[in-house]
C-alpha cells in the first residue's frame, strides 16, 4: 500500500480519536453536573431526602371512608327499620330500582328521590346513612337507609409503570398485600422495602403518605393495613444506572459517530 495513504489514514483515525475523546469528556461533563432527574424519567410521586412521612399506626387500618365528589353511591331505602322496600310509585307501576346509582356531584351533594339535594362529602357511610335516615323520616315510619360506593377503586404502581393497574375494590378489607398480589406482585425492578400508601386528605390539600418496607417479615403488619378508595400504592422502581445510560446514550453516539465519518469523508474528498 502507497505510504502516503497509510499516513492520510492514520492521521484521519487520529483525529476521529481525538474528536470522539472531546465528546466523551464534554459528555460526562455534563452527566457529572446535571440533574439526575435526566436519567431517572421514569421515576413518578418522588418526595424530597427528608421528607417527613406520615406515622404508620395501627388507627390508619381502621379508618373509614368518607364520600367524595364523582362517587357513584347505590342508594337503598326501607321502612319499619327494614322491613319492606320503599316504593316510589303504586304497586302497579314501581319505578324503584335498588341498582339505581346516583353521582355525587362536584359541590358535595347527591339528587336523591322525595329528599332532593343532600350534602355528603366528608361524611363515612354509617354517618350518611343516619343522616338521610333523617331526612326520609319526614316521609316513611323508621327508615332504613343502606349505602354502597359502587366505583370505589385503587391505583397500584408494583415497581414498573407498564404494569400498572386500577383495581376495583369489591372488599371492604382489602389490604395493601392483597392489593399488591391482585396486581400480580412486585416487579422485578420493584424496591420492597419502599412501598408508599398515598392517601387523600379532605382536611389538608397535600395528601396523606405512609412509608411501608415489606423487604421483610415485620412488614407484614404494615402490609395488613386496610386500602381505602382512591389509594395509590406506589412501588418505587429501582434505578438502573447502566440500562439508562445505555438507553438515553446510545442513539446520541450513534448519531454523532455518523457525523464524524460523514465529516471526514467529505473532508478527505
Amino acid at each position: 500500500m502507497n505510504l502516503s495513504i497509510l499516513r492520510e489514514l492514520k492521521k484521519r483515525i487520529s483525529l476521529y480519536q481525538t474528536m470522539l475523546k472531546q465528546y466523551l469528556f464534554s459528555l460526562f461533563v455534563v452527566i457529572t453536573f446535571s440533574s439526575c432527574k435526566l436519567f431517572r424519567s421514569n421515576l413518578m410521586l418522588e418526595t424530597p431526602r427528608d421528607y417527613q412521612y406520615a406515622k404508620l399506626v395501627d388507627s390508619i387500618s381502621r379508618l373509614d371512608y368518607k364520600i367524595a365528589p364523582n362517587d357513584a353511591l347505590q342508594c337503598r331505602v326501607f321502612t319499619n327499620d327494614g322491613f319492606k322496600l320503599i316504593d316510589l310509585a303504586n304497586s302497579a307501576n314501581v319505578v324503584y330500582n335498588s341498582n339505581l346509582e346516583f353521582l355525587v356531584e362536584s359541590d358535595g351533594t347527591v339528587k336523591l328521590p322525595l329528599v332532593g339535594p343532600q350534602k355528603i362529602t366528608g361524611y363515612t357511610i354509617r354517618e350518611a346513612e343516619k343522616y338521610l335516615e333523617e331526612k326520609y323520616s319526614e316521609f316513611y315510619v323508621k327508615p332504613y337507609v343502606n349505602l354502597k360506593v359502587s366505583n370505589k377503586r385503587v391505583i397500584i404502581f408494583p415497581g414498573n409503570s407498564g404494569n400498572a393497574k386500577v383495581l376495583p375494590l369489591t372488599n371492604n378489607n382489602t389490604t395493601v398485600l392483597e392489593a399488591i398480589a391482585q396486581a400480580g406482585g412486585i416487579t422485578e425492578d420493584g424496591k420492597a422495602y419502599k412501598v408508599k400508601l398515598i392517601r387523600s386528605n379532605n382536611s389538608k390539600p397535600q395528601p396523606d403518605i405512609y412509608l411501608m418496607d415489606l423487604s421483610k417479615i415485620e412488614g407484614v403488619v404494615a402490609g395488613n393495613s386496610k386500602v381505602q378508595a382512591n389509594d395509590i400504592i406506589y412501588v418505587e422502581p429501582r434505578y438502573r444506572l447502566a440500562r439508562t445510560l445505555a438507553g438515553e446514550l446510545t442513539p446520541v453516539v450513534t448519531l454523532l459517530t455518523s457525523v464524524i465519518i460523514i465529516y471526514l469523508f467529505i473532508r478527505g474528498n
